[in-house]
């Protein structure tokens, strides 16, 4: 591979509470926890790290907590993630709306109102 960037190598996500966020991202979402310290848990996807980081409300970062994330998360099918995670009470700032390009977005909120991206890729692509 040419070029300065090899991979991508994590995401960071940044909430207000920690244990409220580490039940989120490993039960509700499933994610295999990798590591955790008291200021983080890092998650394993893909041999991709989902690192979920505390930030105090006096921290200066603080204004990052809430957001919508630039990152997305394929799944396999979105009607199924949709209904299990509707199920396991996650709300949605919007649910699964098919695309121009093919695709299937939706956009989950999590704990701490940090919004993600689902996609659902064409066969055939990702």
């Amino acid at each position: 591979m040419s070029g300065i960037l090899k991979s991508m190598a994590a995401v960071r996500i940044f909430v207000d509470d920690l244990d409220r966020a580490r039940f989120f991202y490993g039960t509700v979402l499933e994610l295999r926890e990798k590591s955790v310290t008291p200021e983080r848990v890092v998650y394993e996807l893909d041999g991709k790290d989902i690192v979920v980081e505390a930030v105090a409300p006096d921290d200066p970062e603080h204004e990052v907590v809430g957001r919508f994330l630039a990152v997305s998360f394929a799944v396999d099918n979105m009607d199924t993630a949709y209904r299990d995670l509707t199920v396991k009470g996650v709300s949605f700032v919007q649910g699964p709306e098919q695309q121009a390009w093919g695709g299937i977005l939706a956009f989950p909120r999590d704990p701490d109102g940090n919004v993600l991206t689902l996609v659902e890729y064409p066969v055939g692509a990702s």
